[in-house]
């Protein structure tokens, strides 16, 4: 295919040479209706490329086929069978894969316990059974690791008749899994392998990254585009291979939970990255790859300041590492991964992505260059004298790797929409929670809907949200009371 086309956005240049105009929505009409105010701030060409999928961009009946012309395009370009692109986000796209493998069998799903909280979304509207992987855990560091092939079999062993398996790789953190093993131990057993890879994206352009899931042999394969590329947030691209998964009753999933009126700016941004790709992005990803290393090596420099890589990797730790993932550990300083986060916000007018207790996680892209890094790198050393001052950072009650496992009791669905009842949290253990309860960024629940809660999880919550952490779904976000299955 000549991959130098972008349909999407030759149709979109298209519209406007034509000086469509359509007495449909939107309703802002290309930004004719669009508040001053708001145009000051937006610009107002945002709005003249909001129009229509169909009955705009393409006719009623979208006989044009730019969309199918830009997913066959990006299929070819990552050699997967076919795509799906999804204005949506990841969040539907790896429910649309649940939902396809696993949808109305009683067998579950293998679903890795460090998954991220839409594929425990996708568990509880689904109803399908977890049949849950456990993590392996760095207990010192208080990290997870993802499941290694092992674990994957033993997982088999246990629940033969689950209808695939559901794995995480790269983490948050940039952590990979053995795909390749992975999926010939669910290959041998005539079942597919569902790959949540929102950050990685990147990965098929170059041979230095941490291998493609659809080159190691996975199944299905979830991509978020906003996260490692370039596509505006929501971007999402659905990918599938062979023929253990049914692709037509695939995007039929995805077409129930997919909007019906999606962007065409976010279609578009997909379909131009896909072009840079092919074209630039050996030299633009070696480019940062070559950039990451010196910046890793400079912030490692930082006295108080450890740039984490020989740690996460090994027999009993990851596969492989995104090494554009910066995963700085501030422990050394005093101070906490929140308050570190916090400090660079205010006085740096810098933010970083995922924190914890003792972490920060810079996230590099193609996009970044010397200017950004140096600011990065100036930033830190700034910090890392500021966090002298620093008040004692709040104690963190942390649960061991067995406390942490919790017991499922009910499924997330029956869990989530049954019957519910607040309770104080010092009266939570042992009741079984009817929410998800989970610390974001990474967005892995701690608790999910159907499990029995411990005083261990508990007190690790409450005492984590006083130092800082965030919990954006819990019912109650001071984690004085608990949303538990109510008593029969």
């Amino acid at each position: 295919m000549d991959q130098s086309e972008a349909p999407l956005l030759d149709a979109v240049a298209d519209y406007h040479r034509r000086d469509r105009y359509g007495f449909t929505p939107p309703g802002h009409r290309q930004g004719r209706g669009t508040d001053e105010r708001v145009t000051q701030v937006l610009g107002p060409d945002p709005f003249r490329s909001d129009v229509l999928a169909s009955f705009g961009l393409d006719d009623r009946n979208s006989s044009n086929g730019y969309l199918a012309r830009a997913e066959q395009l990006m299929a070819d370009a990552v050699g997967a069978d076919k795509v799906f692109f999804s204005t949506c986000g990841s969040s539907l796209s790896v429910k649309a894969a649940m939902m396809a493998v696993a949808g109305n069998d009683p067998g579950g799903l293998l679903v890795g316990r460090d998954s991220h909280k839409s594929i425990v979304a996708g568990l509880i509207f689904s109803g399908v059974t977890p049949r849950w992987i456990a993590p392996r855990w760095d207990a010192d560091m208080h990290f997870s690791h993802p499941p290694s092939p092992r674990q994957v079999q033993q997982a088999w062993e246990e629940h033969p008749d689950a209808a695939g398996a559901v794995v995480v790789s790269p983490s948050p953190y940039g952590t990979c899994a053995d795909i390749a093993a992975i999926a010939e131990v669910c290959h041998d057993r005539g079942k597919p392998l569902i790959i949540d890879e929102a950050w990685g994206a990147h990965l098929p352009f170059h041979d230095e990254l941490p291998t493609w899931a659809m080159d190691a042999g996975a199944d299905l394969c979830v991509v978020s585009v906003h996260k490692m590329g370039a596509g505006f947030e929501q971007g999402s691209v659905l990918h599938v291979q062979g023929d253990l998964v049914d692709s037509a009753h695939l995007f039929a999933c995805a077409d129930l939970l997919m909007t019906t009126s999606p962007n065409v700016m976010v279609y578009s941004a997909i379909d131009g990255w896909r072009r840079q790709m092919v074209e630039r992005g050996a030299d633009l990803l070696g480019s940062a790859l070559r950039l990451a290393r010196r910046t890793r090596a400079r912030i490692d420099d930082i006295d108080g300041l450890q740039v984490l890589e020989d740690r996460l990797l090994g027999k009993e730790a990851s596969h492989d590492l995104d090494r554009l993932q910066v995963l700085i550990d501030v422990s050394e300083t005093g101070a906490s991964g929140y308050q570190c986060a916090d400090w660079l916000r205010e006085h740096c007018e810098l933010d970083v992505g995922l924190t914890d207790h003792r972490r920060i996680l810079a996230t590099m892209s193609m996009a970044d260059d010397d200017a950004t890094t140096d600011r990065l790198v100036a930033s830190l050393s700034l910090l890392a004298r500021a966090t002298e001052s620093f008040e004692p950072a709040p104690r963190i009650d942390l649960p061991t790797p067995d406390e942490l496992q919790l017991e499922s009791v009910m499924s997330p669905g029956e869990a989530f929409f049954g019957s519910a009842e607040m309770v104080d949290a010092d009266k939570a253990a042992g009741r079984i929670a009817a929410e998800q309860l989970t610390p974001y960024p990474p967005g892995i629940p701690a608790v999910v809907p159907g499990e029995r809660l411990d005083a261990a999880v508990v007190d690790y919550l409450c005492s984590a949200r006083h130092a800082g952490m965030a919990i954006p779904d819990a019912t109650d976000a001071s984690l004085k009371t608990f949303r538990v299955v109510a008593s029969r």
